[in-house]
Parts: C-alpha cells; structure tokens; sequence
C-alpha cells in the first residue's frame, strides 16, 4: 500500500486538516463538523500527535460559540473582526452574495485549510487577539449565511467593517469614531 495512492489522500487531508484545527484549539464538535472524523477520531489523533507534546495544547469543552453579539461588543472586538473578515474574504470564505446555502457548501477540507491561513495571517497581525480560533470559525459561517452578521462599510471612510444584518445606526469603523470623539471635545 502506497500512502500516496488517491483513495488514501482524501483520508490524510482529513487528518492534516483535524490535527491544524486541534493545534488551534477547535473544539471536538467543530473539528467533525469541518472534517468529518469521528470525535473517537479525534480524541485519538490529539492524544497521539499533542497529547504528550513539549508544548502542551489544551483542549476546550462544550458548546461552540453562537452569540454574534460578541463581535459588536466593543470597538476592539469590532476591528479585529473586521481585520478577520478581510483575511476571509482574501482566502475565498466570504461569498459576494450571503446565504444558507454558501454556509451549508463552508466546511470542507480546502475551505477549512483557508480557514486557518486567514486565521494564522490574523494571529501574526494582531498578536494580542480577542478573537479564538473557535469564534473566527463562527464568524466566518455568520458572514457566508448573512442572517446575523454582514461585511458592511464605514459610514464615513468607506473601510470594511463587519456589521449587524439590520443595524440601527450607521456603523463607523474604530478610526473614524475615535476622530469623531476627538474633535467632539
């Protein structure tokens, strides 16, 4: 058997995608969801390859995040969602037209190898991020369903931002409100 026949390439892009979700600290139920692995799968691969690694990877538990709100809650939030989403939108993730459907067709093995190069380009940019690994996954399927969060533009420059489906205001990215504030006083 030839570990580089066809038939077994898809099962080791699989597994190369589970183990760069684990490194990044996805939980189980988002690793299936992306690769399709068993979560037994799963949790043989990290006790196999991180487990016993010199640098320990910890494992979180529980349900992925499903609160939008949590990117609009402050204008930090706000701007590294907008940096997240730009890097999302320069690897192919944000579709130019939201919608159930581009959600449903996200999670696959070349979309989900996108997912951590836009996620590790944001990592090196922002190195103090608010932003996991886990809720830059929910980010990206609220942006390709478009029914709670959408890539919007800056009322005053015209910058990406990421914004409500139906915001009550005019969203202004964190420059222009700080430049606002400023000549307020």
């Amino acid at each position: 058997m030839r570990i580089s026949e066809d038939r077994y390439d898809r099962d080791r892009q699989r597994l190369e995608l589970a183990l760069r979700f684990l490194t990044h600290q996805a939980r189980t139920q988002t690793i299936r969801h992306w690769t399709g692995l068993s979560d037994d799968r799963i949790r043989k691969l990290y006790r196999s390859y991180l487990g016993r690694a010199a640098c320990y990877v910890p494992r979180h538990r529980g349900k992925s995040p499903h609160q939008a709100a949590y990117f609009t809650r402050s204008l930090r939030i706000q701007q590294e969602a907008a940096v997240l989403a730009s890097f999302f939108a320069l690897n192919g993730l944000v579709p130019a037209e939201p919608s159930p459907a581009a959600a449903t067709a996200l999670p696959d093995i070349p979309r989900g190898n996108s997912l951590c190069a836009a996620f590790e380009s944001y990592a090196i940019l922002v190195p103090t991020a608010s932003i996991s690994f886990e809720y830059a996954v929910f980010l990206a399927e609220c942006l390709a369903r478009g029914d709670q969060l959408r890539v919007g533009r800056c009322c005053e420059c015209g910058g990406m931002i990421v914004v409500e489906r139906f915001p009550i205001r005019e969203k202004r990215c964190q420059h222009c409100t700080a430049a606002r504030s400023e000549s307020g006083r």
